[in-house]
């Protein structure tokens, strides 16, 4: 049975990652005999390039007719000037709201090939393995009313509301949970239940469905507590779940334990396991072009795809022991440099997995 994978390349440094994850993808497709059909699509500030429209309809309907979606990514200075309602950014928080993809999956774990790659002291991170939850389609980025006001005084008055439902905080809290069940059966909620209603909600459903599930120990932090316990003790946590806002941010900063934003991968799922993966860095536009970009992030987004959406999950053990093998073979693009290893740009690490997985 066909099973069809929309790719957006996006901006910046999205071209040139999403080549690497392909070649990857068609590799495991042949060899697994998986039944991989490939189709294309503009997104962000390609889109708005070509048609004016940062998400266009075209390609709407083709991430609705396909199984799973690999994204490059979107955005850069070029567009910073549009109005916020036309910037690429704007494509992606609508693809994600149409799809219904609520469920944002983000590990960070550290290769032990990388510990030294840490701003963190190895004691600190070596073994490191987190997973953040992070709910997607709610929160400050989608709630209304939001805006700029001009008040009586004549003073601009900048808005912006967040909102939560009971049903939304336990169709994310669901997810962590049964997670958190399959991993080392602890789970870490974050909220800022002390000044915002909104998380003191949360918290109260989260502790609700904790009784669902006597085997995960749950604990609750506040988010400020969160960013600080990421970087004084972070191997303490396994699974954490927590809003759109807080997640994005707590995402970010548990990315550079590892080394690099650029080794982070991360699924955005729907509650059919239906898709959309991509790396947790940005578009880079400083690098485009240059042959720099690490794209190892969007090579294991490719396996997360494999492994979540299409259920092939030999495919994807494949693709990450591949990056594995490659990081011992001391192969490093220049986040993740340090000296005595061989520095090589975004194809040669494309060349090097896609070796790998041809002598594995």
């Amino acid at each position: 049975m066909s099973k069809t994978i929309l790719i957006l390349e996006g901006d910046g440094i999205g071209p040139e990652i999403i080549q690497q994850a392909q070649r990857v993808l068609e590799l495991v497709n042949e060899r697994f005999q998986l039944g991989i059909t490939f189709t294309h699509g503009l997104l962000g500030g390609a889109a708005i390039d070509a048609t004016g429209n940062p998400l266009p309809e075209d390609t709407l309907a083709k991430a609705k007719a396909a199984d799973a979606i690999l994204l490059g990514a979107v955005g850069g200075p070029k567009w910073e000037p549009l109005p916020m309602a036309q910037r690429p950014e704007r494509g992606l928080l609508g693809i994600r709201s149409t799809l219904n993809l609520f469920a944002n999956l983000r590990p960070a774990i550290l290769y032990p090939q990388l510990v030294h790659a840490s701003s963190l002291k190895p004691e600190l991170v070596s073994g490191l393995n987190i997973l953040i939850v992070r709910e997607l389609t709610g929160d400050i980025y989608f709630g209304q009313p939001r805006g700029v006001r001009t008040l009586e005084n004549g003073e601009r008055e900048g808005f912006n509301t967040a909102v939560y439902r009971e049903s939304e905080i336990r169709r994310i809290g669901k997810v962590a949970f049964d997670l958190a069940q399959k991993r080392g059966g602890k789970l870490c909620s974050v909220d800022k239940a002390n000044v915002m209603e909104v998380t003191e909600l949360w918290r109260e459903v989260m502790t609700e469905l904790g009784k669902d599930y006597p085997a995960v120990a749950l604990s609750h932090m506040y988010v400020d507590n969160a960013a600080m316990q990421l970087v004084r003790a972070p191997k303490q946590f396994d699974v954490v779940v927590t809003g759109n806002l807080f997640g994005d941010i707590l995402s970010d900063e548990a990315a550079m334990l590892t080394g690099s934003i650029g080794m982070l991968p991360s699924a955005s799922l729907d509650e059919n396991a239906k898709g959309m993966y991509e790396p947790c860095h940005g578009s880079a536009p400083d690098i485009a072009g240059k042959n720099l970009a690490n794209p190892l992030a969007t090579i294991l987004s490719a396996a997360m795809l494999l492994r979540y959406s299409l259920n092939a999950a030999d495919a994807a053990d494949a693709i990450e022991l591949a990056v594995s093998q490659v990081l011992d073979q001391g192969y490093r693009t220049g986040d993740i440099y340090t000296e005595g290893t061989r520095k090589v740009g975004t194809s040669e690490m494309g060349d090097a997995v896609i070796n790998a997985l041809q002598g594995s």
